[in-house]
């Protein structure tokens, strides 16, 4: 078999430093140092971000993490022992009529009207939300197809499943067309077909110029998000772009490159090539590389590679599960392995 020369077609990922930065402007969320205990249990710790017009911002944790606090603390629900907060320019307990009817609040649990249908519960949302009388109809319509629950808006809100009540209180929170929505795990309990098409209109709100702050145990759904917090015990231990908590996590871009004979000796060859930072030999034929840079490091290393016989049969760029990225993470941080389950993964399709 003939040597791999320039006919070795590497996958090469689009660098991080090639995204679109971050806009410029005042933030439309702006935490810094937020912290809330409750009896002697500390909650939340020392939260600083914040979110920018046209931004999906993911807070992303297992259960238990302080996600749901910190988007109490962000809504004026509750206030902080330290720190501070604001929303929209505003501190959130002084937030008037006007400032919230600019803001979309999705909870977890339930807070409307088991009563009513779906059709007057999102009516009824619209009216408190200062939607005018004449636009109610085409707007409640809109998020309730949307949301699939069209077919069912005359059916009580008790007699709804649990998952149905969720969509409905998503429909509550979109009727008005808000500037900034605050949705706690959105996507829970959704079928994967829904669960897109969600993020479809999530993308859409940001492309319009809204902000969104989502918090999800989905942690696939990083992929959707413009910027992501991770969030464990409390406290925000990572934060960037889905490529720079990749980086983060493996200390640069990681390459797989299969050869033709036991890579052993080939794990030597490249770890002296500029920009490599580690080696290893995951299998018989194949070594792993982490590099600086992948775009710069895989012409050397197919080059030295080469150099040394070795034939080599594929280069490709090797893209950590956000389970590997997040578990890793959070062990850099300090905490215990993760247990199975505490995070959850779907298949639904980045943005």
């Amino acid at each position: 078999m003939e040597k791999a020369g320039t006919d070795v077609q590497p996958e090469i990922a689009v660098d991080p430093q090639d995204a679109e930065p971050t806009p410029v402007g005042p933030p439309v969320i702006d935490a810094r140092g937020l912290e809330k205990g409750f009896d002697d249990h500390i909650v939340l710790r020392n939260l600083t971000l914040y979110v920018q017009q046209g931004e999906i911002y993911g807070l992303i944790g297992p259960s238990g993490s302080g996600k749901s606090t910190a988007i109490h603390l962000m809504c004026g629900h509750l206030s902080p022992d330290n720190g501070t907060v604001e929303v929209l320019g505003r501190d959130p307990a002084r937030f008037d009529a006007k400032i919230k009817r600019r803001i979309g609040y999705m909870p977890q649990g339930l807070i409307l009207n088991p009563d009513l249908t779906v059709q007057q519960n999102v009516r009824f949302a619209a009216g408190l939300y200062g939607v005018w009388p004449w636009q109610r109809r085409r707007r409640v319509r809109r998020v309730l197809e949307l949301t699939e629950l069209w077919p069912v808006r005359k059916r009580a809100t008790r007699s709804l499943s649990g998952g149905m009540q969720r969509r409905l209180a998503l429909a509550a929170a979109l009727v008005h067309e808000p500037y900034l929505l605050f949705a706690d795990e959105p996507s829970a309990n959704l079928d994967p077909i829904l669960r897109a098409k969600l993020w479809e209109h999530f993308h859409d709100m940001s492309d319009h110029g809204r902000a969104l702050l989502i918090t999800t145990q989905y942690i696939d759904e990083a992929e959707n998000c413009d910027r992501v917090g991770l969030m464990h015990e409390g406290a925000l231990i990572a934060e960037g772009r889905p490529e720079e908590l990749r980086r983060q996590a493996f200390g640069g871009d990681i390459v797989d490159i299969v050869v033709e004979r036991q890579a052993l000796d080939h794990a030597r060859t490249v770890s002296s090539v500029e920009g490599v930072v580690e080696a290893e030999m995951p299998h018989d034929e194949s070594v792993r590389v982490t590099v600086e840079n992948a775009q710069v490091a895989i012409p050397m290393l197919i080059e030295e590679l080469e150099e040394s016989g070795a034939t080599v049969r594929s280069v490709s760029q090797y893209q950590p599960t956000f389970d590997e990225v997040f578990i890793r993470l959070i062990e850099q941080h300090g905490g215990e392995h993760l247990a199975s389950g505490q995070f959850r993964s779907n298949q639904s399709g980045g943005r």
